[in-house]
């Protein structure tokens, strides 16, 4: 069985269902401070923090865990700069107490969810693999602190590891079962769609004045269910027999805050209106990857890639959640 930690939040979730679809069981840990229960509608269901080493034991005991996927986490740059203390312990502790109990229980392949904010101010578009690594905030750091430890216990302790570096996640499930909810939600294309229901008066712009064609931050969109794909390609490439490494999943193209606007204006058919308020501590002007060694390696390459794709799914599960 495949353990996926954080399995109840938009990624994991989404994830659970692709690796049921394909065929395999899972088990869920989450404890739900951040995840939903009701995108939890596959495999089983186990309810538990990572702090508590006892617990996590009593779910290896409890079920047949042949690898783990490694969603849990704390995501919120802003929170991260705030009150590193919370992410450290949360991501960074945590993990060691998961790692911890996988060697006692002899299980010895993780997928691991990372992220593009490991690289930190990009010095070459697209980012690559072996761009270095220096991250910005501390929940950056967390992440790229847990892929170095990921590496000592491979070189250490026999771990198999693939790292997954994601750029911004976005879209909704194709028959509208799982879409993107945050409490609070800190992400674009929600916080967009928002103002579109009228749940909101306006989206905020956190600066105007980066070095970009039209002066607003540019990220890297890639969908959901793509982002899922790839961890299942990433356990069978572990399966068989495949060497530890990182891969960025991204779609390779760039798309500004102003810019996602604009398309989400012509998706949703309403005015956006727009409050340009002062950059965020550990914003970057520019982030866009290249999935090219994901392509070779693991076979993977994103299925919904333009951006009009994207928000249009996000749109009709906004629709659909609040109608």
């Amino acid at each position: 069985m495949v353990l996926i930690t954080g399995g109840a939040g938009y990624i994991g979730s989404q994830t659970n269902k692709n690796l049921v679809f394909s065929g395999q069981s899972t088990v869920i840990l989450d404890n739900l401070s951040r995840g939903n229960l009701s995108s939890v509608k596959w495999g089983i269901f186990e309810e538990g923090d990572l702090s508590n080493v006892e617990h996590i034991r009593s779910v290896f005991n409890k079920h047949n865990i042949t690898s783990v996927m490694h969603f849990a986490a704390y995501s919120y740059v802003g929170e991260s700069v705030n009150d590193p203390e919370k992410y450290y312990y949360n991501n960074l502790v945590n993990t060691l107490n998961l790692l911890k109990v996988m060697r006692e229980f002899n299980v010895n392949k993780i997928i691991f969810s990372s992220t593009c904010s490991t690289y930190g101010k990009p010095i070459k578009i697209p980012i690559t693999e072996n761009h270095h690594q220096i991250p910005l905030n501390p929940y950056g750091m967390s992440k790229f602190m847990i892929e170095r430890i990921l590496s000592s216990y491979a070189s250490s302790y026999q771990l198999k590891y693939v790292i997954l570096r994601y750029f911004n996640a976005a879209g909704a499930d194709a028959d509208l079962t799982i879409g993107e909810s945050h409490n609070p939600e800190t992400h674009l294309i929600p916080l967009i769609l928002d103002v579109a229901l009228g749940k909101s008066d306006s989206i905020k712009i956190f600066g105007n004045d980066y070095d970009t064609k039209d002066g607003t931050a540019i990220r890297d969109y890639i969908h959901v269910s793509d982002i899922a794909d790839a961890h299942i390609l990433a356990l069978e490439y572990l399966n068989k027999g495949g060497k530890s490494d990182a891969f960025n999943l991204g779609n390779g193209n760039g798309y500004s805050v102003k810019e996602v606007v604009d398309i989400s204006k012509k998706i949703t058919g309403k005015d956006i209106k727009i409050k340009k308020i002062g950059r965020r501590n550990g914003d970057v002007d520019c982030l866009i990857g290249s999935s090219i060694k994901a392509s070779k390696v693991l076979g993977w390459s994103p299925k919904i890639s333009e951006l009009e794709d994207i928000i249009d799914s996000a749109w009709q599960w906004h629709k659909l959640v609040n109608s």
